[in-house]
């Protein structure tokens, strides 16, 4: 059982249909989640995020802890019984007895500290649910690449990069805020944060949305232009297909520099709590939508928002689009600075990097900006 789900979770194909692979997966997918669920109930000062956790509602996500296992166990005993990848079921369904042998949705959570170090397990949880759930409905919705299926090749690759990225969230807050305080903190003025944080809201969220892009605009060219910095970007752009998956390949040490860089003028600026909170919650969606196998057309638009078409073309192979369409948000700060796309085809034919010189592997793609000798 365990030499399949390693075959299985190193593996770079399509899952097949009809041999209750793709129902399994999920079923592990969701006993999983409630495994996870279940240790940061047990171990919430080790395991979730302080930011987060004044935000739950615990019995909401009680009953979602249940219903999960409602469904990831009736799947797995669905499939056992018609013996469907039975060695898969069975793993899902045993995971989901120890779920509820330790305690389930019930797990009383008592007192705790609340300045203890961690990782962001509850992050992973929720960003993995709210992700998978509203953008394969998306994908399925208004999909562009037809064929595609929702587990395709190389999707194993980019989950990899998922856990990895989620699961050290605190890790990475706590180093970027370092960062910027040692970096950038003589910067802060407070007339110029006194003037920031009197703007109408709206107004701060579009101002917030533009200062982060300009940033991540002239950071991410930085990434293309300077052949060390591009060592790191490249595993970002060995993805051969685009999804809702594909935008979480990306190295580690990437992450932290454009975190860094990112944040510090939000910072510097003195953004209010609300106006941040807004900001995190628009640059995590369309950090996710852009990557999206979806076709939007959202007509004269497109030169001001990026759309997924708009950031396909950063990924694609074609010589008209090498290291163009940098933008994460404008679209306008590409036709401003001389760096859109100029085509007369509405989407690119094939992705990833030139040459396709990047191994794959989560492993082997964190090493690769470290021994590649190109």
């Amino acid at each position: 059982m365990l030499e399949k789900l390693n075959e299985l979770t190193e593996g770079h194909g399509a899952l097949k249909r009809g041999h209750g692979l793709i129902s399994g997966v999920i079923a592990l997918s969701l006993a999983i989640l409630c495994f996870l669920g279940v240790l940061a109930f047990h171990f919430p000062e080790y395991l979730t995020t302080p930011q987060l956790r004044k935000s739950y509602n615990v019995d909401v996500i009680r009953n979602i802890m249940l219903v999960a296992m409602a469904i990831a166990g009736g799947i797995s005993l669905v499939n056992v019984i018609f013996n469907r990848a039975r060695w898969l079921a069975a793993f899902a369904f045993a995971l989901v007895a120890l779920t509820l042998m330790l305690g389930g949705h019930k797990v009383p959570v008592n007192d705790f500290a609340d300045n203890t170090p961690y990782i962001g397990l509850d992050w992973f949880i929720l960003d993995l649910l709210g992700s998978s759930l509203i953008f394969i409905f998306i994908e399925k919705l208004f999909k562009h690449r037809k064929d595609q299926p929702v587990f395709r090749a190389e999707w194993q690759t980019d989950f990899h990069h998922f856990i990895v990225n989620h699961m050290i969230v605190g890790f990475v807050l706590l180093a970027t805020n370092l960062m910027m305080h040692k970096f950038f903190g003589w910067a802060a003025n407070d007339g110029v944060r006194g003037w920031v944080q009197g703007l109408p809201f709206w107004i701060a969220v579009l101002l917030i949305v533009l200062v982060a892009d300009f940033v991540q605009y002239w950071t991410h060219r930085a990434y293309h232009e300077v052949p060390i910095l591009w060592r790191l970007h490249a595993v970002h752009h060995s993805a051969k297909s685009m999804d809702w998956l594909a935008g979480s390949r990306q190295h580690v040490v990437e992450l932290l520099i454009t975190r860094t860089l990112v944040l510090a003028p939000i910072y510097v600026l003195g953004f209010s709590k609300e106006v941040i909170d807004a900001y995190i919650i628009i640059v995590g969606f369309q950090a996710v939508f852009n990557h999206a196998n979806v076709s939007v057309r959202l007509g004269p638009l497109r030169y001001i928002i990026v759309t997924p078409n708009f950031h396909h073309w950063h990924h694609s192979q074609d010589q008209a689009a090498l290291d163009r369409n940098y933008a994460a948000h404008y679209a306008f700060l590409d036709y401003i600075f001389g760096t859109a796309v100029k085509s007369d085809q509405l989407w690119p034919e094939k992705y990833g990097v030139l040459g396709d010189y990047v191994p794959n592997g989560f492993v082997k793609q964190f090493k690769f900006p470290f021994t590649w000798k190109g």
